[in-house]
Order: structure tokens, then C-alpha cells, then sequence
């Protein structure tokens, strides 16, 4: 568990929503292992990472859908050679992340 992401869930305000991705499994080169994660805010803004890039940009896209639906998601993040290459980054593996609604209730 992040605490810094942990913190700021607690802070939320009743009636916020969110969405927290988790990386559950890695395989091969990625920025960052299982166990980190990253909250996301209906505007779009952050806190915490997940390694960032285009694999943090497509997990922004799919939270952005978990709050608006309220449902979860498991979602898998190639960064292999290829999809890599094409976009600059050094990375050569798969992500698998999961991405759950958070609402700040009483």
C-alpha cells in the first residue's frame, strides 16, 4: 500500500469519487512492480504513479471510465518491444492493473 495514496483517500470529502489502480503483476522490464499504485480524481489529476508515461496515460483513460460506471476493471498494459519502441520508452514488459471505484462515504 502507497500511504501517500492512503492519505489522501482518507481525505477525500463525503460524496467524492475516485479510482485507485493497483499494479497486481508485472512481467519482464516495467517502471514499477506490484503493490504501486496511483488515485485518481474525476478531473484527471493524480497522486502517486505508476510509472507514468503512456502505460500511467492509458490507465488514466480506463480509471476515468471506472468513475463514471462505478465498476471495477483489470486491465493488462503491454509495454513490450514494440509498443515501447513505437513511443520512446525503455520498458519491455506487461502490467496487469487493477482499477476500483472509490466513493467517500459517511
Amino acid at each position: 500500500m502507497d500511504y501517500e495514496v492512503l492519505e489522501e483517500i482518507f481525505r477525500l470529502d463525503q460524496g467524492m469519487k475516485a479510482a485507485l489502480a493497483t499494479v497486481i503483476a508485472t512481467l519482464g522490464s516495467t517502471p514499477r512492480k506490484a503493490g504501486a499504485q496511483i488515485l485518481f480524481f474525476p478531473d484527471g489529476t493524480s497522486r502517486g504513479t505508476i510509472g507514468g508515461g503512456c502505460a500511467e496515460a492509458e490507465v488514466r483513460q480506463q480509471a476515468l471510465e471506472v468513475i463514471e460506471t462505478g465498476q471495477p476493471l483489470l486491465i493488462k498494459v503491454n509495454l513490450t518491444r514494440e509498443v515501447a519502441e513505437d513511443s520512446g520508452m525503455i520498458c519491455g514488459g506487461t502490467m496487469e492493473v487493477f482499477i476500483e471505484p472509490i466513493l467517500q462515504q459517511d
